[in-house]
């Protein structure tokens, strides 16, 4: 996907154009994390915080915070997006 231009309005907000929102599957309500690296700006999801449950089964990762459940189409997309 070719560069996109947005501007910062007077909050200090910036708006994520749409095609850029639906390619990286980002929605109202994500976190982001934001950094800066070699003077550039660097925002990508933000880590999710896990913990480790002991199970009789043997233990499991479970994040901290519930997560939203992935349609089929979704995880379809995913896997499809780690081919290319």
């Amino acid at each position: 996907m070719d560069g996109m231009v947005a501007t910062i309005d007077a909050a200090g907000r910036i708006v994520v154009p749409k095609a850029l929102r639906e390619a990286l599957g980002l929605k109202a309500g994500t976190r982001l994390e934001v950094t800066e690296r070699d003077g550039a700006i660097v925002i990508q999801p933000a880590p999710v915080a896990m913990r480790l449950v002991r199970r009789p089964e043997g233990p499991v990762i479970e994040p901290e915070e519930p997560l939203p459940t992935l349609t089929a189409a979704e995880v379809r997309a995913i896997l499809e997006s780690g081919r290319r």
